[in-house]
């Protein structure tokens, strides 16, 4: 195995860790960080499989943006899923 397939592999391991940790936890916070773990390792994996443009929206987007409007919508209500 090459450099290259470790760390992708590491990548989606922890990608999946992170979805995972998104969909089962019952903190909506830590919920949130969590799926904006999962967009930072994809904008990571869209940058090594040499897709520059699209890891930058991916980043910016879906880690960034999103997050930050989940978190703002929690603001909002209670914290703890019933």
């Amino acid at each position: 195995m090459d450099l290259f397939t470790i760390v992708s592999l590491i990548l989606i391991t922890i990608m999946i860790i992170a979805a995972i940790i998104a969909a089962e936890i019952k903190d909506l916070l830590s919920a949130a960080i969590a799926s904006g773990v999962m967009s930072l390792v994809v904008s990571i994996l869209f940058y090594m499989l040499q897709a520059p443009d699209v890891a930058i929206t991916e980043a910016a987007i879906g880690a960034a943006l999103s997050m930050a409007v989940m978190i703002f919508g929690i603001k909002s209500t209670k914290r703890w899923e019933k």
